[in-house]
């Protein structure tokens, strides 16, 4: 028998329970689309890890963005653009979104995906490592985002948070996906790097007076993890210390 990989979830009744229930939710609510079935296909074809958001929570930053009425969108982690799609589609008329990807392989795939949704015009992928990308985009005045989803390496969460933060505005959302890791992020003794990243970002939303955020508890064909949100305050929102 194999081994587990690190961040697979546990296989037994209960998450089989999840994985029951996160599809009646899918196919109850969200009708079939050839688009993301075919992002899918392309991803595991070219090899892309399994790891894309599933439908239920796509369908959830769609909801977000089209809740902001956004006009700007930065996601940090492409992957094979299955959430980036799910989020242009959420974007008003006339709007853009940037997506962040490091690897050549993923994007190269993402790009396809794009173009095969018909997202072109909305979407611009830029390729390279985010802790180059978001200066650039910061000196180019790209911001302010009205909604930023983070969903890339955990260890350097941290410092996208505080680059999401430079480039949004008050009223702005940030989304960080993974933050419960299979329950191992209350061990604040983890010598795990993506572990100690996610506990650092959270402590980071709790002690800054200029956001307010939460944190969700999730189970479902991913497993089990969880998402956090966060909201930049207006100055008269602000907790005084």
């Amino acid at each position: 028998m194999s081994a587990r990989e690190p961040n697979a979830p546990v296989i037994d009744a209960e998450s089989e329970k999840w994985t029951e229930i996160d599809k009646f939710f899918s196919d109850a609510l969200i009708a079939p689309d050839r688009v993301f079935e075919s992002v899918l296909e392309s991803s595991q074809a070219a090899g892309l890890p399994a790891i894309s958001v599933s439908p239920n929570q796509g369908k959830l930053l769609e909801i977000l963005a089209r809740m902001l009425d956004a006009r700007s969108i930065l996601e940090i982690g492409t992957l094979g653009a299955y959430s980036t799609i799910w989020l242009a589609r959420g974007v008003r008329a006339g709007g853009r979104l940037i997506t962040l990807e490091a690897d050549p392989a993923h994007a190269a795939v993402a790009r396809a995906n794009i173009a095969r949704a018909g997202l072109q015009s909305v979407v611009e992928l830029r390729l390279g490592s985010a802790s180059d990308t978001l200066p650039q985009i910061s000196a180019e005045r790209g911001g302010p985002f009205d909604l930023i989803f983070i969903d890339a390496d955990k260890k350097n969460i941290p410092s996208y948070f505080e680059w999401a933060l430079r480039l949004s505005r008050p009223g702005s959302i940030i989304v960080v996906d993974n933050v419960v890791r299979d329950g191992r992020v209350i061990d604040s003794r983890s010598d795990d790097p993506d572990i100690q990243g996610v506990r650092r970002f959270i402590e980071m939303v709790g002690a800054n007076a200029t956001v307010s955020g939460t944190a969700i508890q999730t189970v479902g064909i991913k497993g089990y993890d969880g998402f956090a949100i966060v909201r930049v305050l207006f100055p008269d929102e602000r907790r005084r210390s």
